[in-house]
Formats: C-alpha cells, structure tokens, sequence
C-alpha cells in the first residue's frame, strides 16, 4: 500500500450527489481535497432499476440549477447518472472509483487523521463521510431467505415474464417493483403491511400517486394482487407460506422473491474512530451538531442519506453549508 506525501485539507469519502455537492464545494472554496469511492460514481443510482423514472424532481436532484434536462418530467436512471458523470467532468473533481476508505485514525489534534483505503493512506486535515445508507439490506430471517431465487435489489423485469413474482415490503421501492413486473408480464403479489398499503400521507412516507395510481390500474387489470400481511413464514423452491393480516395463512406458488424492506447504512468506519451513533427505527445514525454536522470526533463530518438530512435535496444542499464552514475554520488555524 502507498502512503501519499500530500497532505489533503479535507477527504470526502463517498461519490453519491452529497460527496459531489461536497467535492463542487470544496473546489470552490480553494481546498486541498479528494474524494474516495468503493464502487461507482453515484454507485446507489448505478444500481437502480434499468431504465425507470426515478421518484424525486429535477429540483431535488440537480447538482447545478438547470442542468439536469430529463426528456419527462422526472429524469430515468441513465439521465441521471448521466448528470453526475458530466458534472463531475465538467467541473473536473478530483474523484478516485472503486476505491474504498477501510479505517480512519486520529492522529494528534494538529495532524488531523490517517486514512487507509483499499490502495493507499491519506493524510487530511478534516474528513467528510458522505457513505449513503444503504450499505445492507434488512433481512426477514425467514427459512428459505437465503435461497438463489430470493432477492434484496430489484434490477429489471424482463427474466420473470410469465413467471410467479413476490414482493415483500411497504415503500415506493417495493411498489414500483411490483408494478414494473405486473406490467411486463409476471404474475405479481405484492405483500404488503396494512399500515402502509392505507397510509395516503406523503409527509409519512406514503406511496408517492404517481406509483399508486398505476399499480391500482394493475389491480384492476388482475395482473397484480395486493396481499395485505403480518409477515412471511417460510421461502421455498416452489412457493411461499404467508401469513394474512386476518390470521389465515396464504401458500402462494412461486419462482421468485424481491424482499425491498429497506437498507442500513455501513458505519463501521465511524465507530472505529470513536463517532457516537444513537437508534433511529430499525437502523442507527451518528450523532453531529445540527448547524455544521460535525461528530463528537473534532473535524469528522458526515453528510448525506444516513444522518437526519437523508432526502436528496438535503444531502446535496448541506454540504454547500458546512464545507465553507470547514474552509473557514481550516484559515483560522493556519
């Protein structure tokens, strides 16, 4: 492993719309910066369903007013990821793919922290995590989970045409996913919690109209049933025991299951460097000042999905905010 001789102002690791509104902030305020990535630029849009619309706006979205031109009204996948590749282009920010920050260490307050990747050390001033949340998928811990047909991702429809398709879970993910199979051909379930499936409240995270609205026509059509569940007992090779919401217990046949309950974010490499973290629902995220989102680790920041901030408009957003507040604090200390 080589140890760089330069010495950063600030290391962003992450390359999802924060660490690139981070990175666009840094260069503009004249910073010593880099940003490392273990996988792709915007790796968490890389990896949504090929060719779908994305749910957010081109105003959440944009990493520059005006730049992102979808020929719809939202933007598909590839225009998006093709709007942070030209961005980063463009503006020609220092960004290292496939890369990944595996451990963080404080050195002397002075000398700020040590950062080891999969092909190098870095020495910087201040540190920005911008990692994203979906690190892991949350798991039922059911009998069969692990089989070859069951699924934490959703990529395409196109492998299950006329194919017995299960989904399992209460967001826009899991709901666009089944309508996206329902459309193409699968005969589609998708199990969802009562709770959910009646939430009509966009402000608690109901299922956004412009996903309803055609899944509801699905329904109508019978090309997708609506299976209103407590929870799945068992994944076999050929079907699925699921228990109703009413008690009774539903074998549905199957050749595939797409489990979209949700992810976690990675925070390993905060909580090797002291970041304390506190609960939030099922996953955990660290604690920071609300005003500058720096961790109880003097001069780690963190940004993006897996803090408070985690809508994409805000993660873009806090970073224009707190990286000149980290110029600012790294001239004062010069």
């Amino acid at each position: 492993m080589r140890t760089s001789e330069e010495q950063l102002d600030l290391l962003i690791i992450g390359a999802g719309p924060a660490g690139l509104s981070a990175a666009d902030a840094a260069a503009r305020e004249g910073l010593n910066y880099l940003v490392v990535e273990k996988g792709l630029i915007a790796d968490t849009i890389y990896h949504y369903p090929i060719g779908r619309t994305v749910f957010s706006t081109v105003n959440e979205l944009e990493l520059r007013e005006g730049a992102l031109k979808p020929c719809r009204e939202k933007p598909t996948r590839e225009e998006l990821l093709s709007h942070y590749v030209q961005f980063v282009l463009q503006e020609n920010l220092r960004i290292n793919t496939e890369e990944e920050a595996t451990r963080i260490e404080r050195c002397q307050p002075e000398h700020g922290f040590l950062v080891q990747t999969t092909r190098a050390e870095y020495r910087a001033a201040r540190v920005l995590v911008a990692v994203g949340g979906m690190a892991y998928p949350y798991r039922l811990n059911v009998l069969g989970e692990d089989l070859a047909k069951v699924h934490h991702q959703f990529t395409e429809p196109h492998p299950y045409v006329r194919k017995d398709a299960l989904v399992v879970g209460g967001g826009n993910s899991a709901a666009e996913a089944a309508l996206f199979l329902a459309e193409e051909g699968a005969r589609t379930t998708l199990a969802i919690w009562r709770l959910d499936w009646d939430n009509r409240d966009p402000k608690k995270n109901a299922i956004k109209q412009w996903v309803r609205t055609p899944l509801e026509e699905q329904i109508g059509l019978d090309r997708l049933q609506i299976v209103l569940f407590t929870n799945v007992e068992e994944i076999s090779e050929r079907e699925v025991k699921i228990r109703k919401d009413d008690g009774g217990l539903l074998r549905l046949p199957n050749d595939v299951v797409f489990l979209l309950i949700g992810h976690r974010p990675n925070l390993s490499l905060l909580h090797q460097v002291g970041v304390e973290t506190i609960k939030e629902g099922l996953s955990e995220v660290p604690v920071y000042d609300p005003e500058t989102f720096e961790t109880n680790v003097p001069g780690l920041y963190v940004a993006g999905h897996f803090t408070h901030a985690r809508h994409i408009k805000p993660a873009i957003d806090v970073p224009r905010r707190i990286v000149p507040l980290i110029a600012q604090d790294l001239r004062a200390a010069v």
